[in-house]
């Protein structure tokens, strides 16, 4: 699975911004997939995650501000951030699990205070 986010951007804090992550194959065929990001100096943390099917896992710190969406029709996923804090800077990355385990290039999103 060939994944493409795109969508990041300087956005001041209290804003919002709307990733995309186009997948190269159907998403409905898709085990699981999910967001994540990495911050400079920290690890890669996960943001949503979740089955085909099944119920999102937002991470506590976007609960309540970030919500994911699909559109089949263009194999693509999307993550809405919303009220953006300075602390949700980091690159975004896309994920997939089918035959094997897949990562975007990741898209950047930087937050000002």
């Amino acid at each position: 699975v060939h994944l493409v986010e795109s969508g990041g951007g300087l956005v001041q804090a209290g804003g919002s911004l709307k990733l995309s992550c186009a997948s190269s194959v159907s998403i409905s065929g898709i085990y699981a997939m999910g967001w994540y990001r990495q911050a400079p100096g920290k690890e890669r943390e996960m943001v949503v995650a979740f089955t085909n099917g099944g119920t999102p896992n937002f991470a506590d710190y976007v609960k309540g501000r970030f919500t994911i969406s699909t559109d089949n029709a263009k194999d693509t996923l999307y993550l809405q951030m919303n009220s953006l804090k300075s602390e949700d800077t980091a690159m975004y990355y896309c994920a997939a699990w089918a035959d094997f385990e897949s990562w975007g290039q990741g898209t950047q999103v930087t937050v000002s205070s």
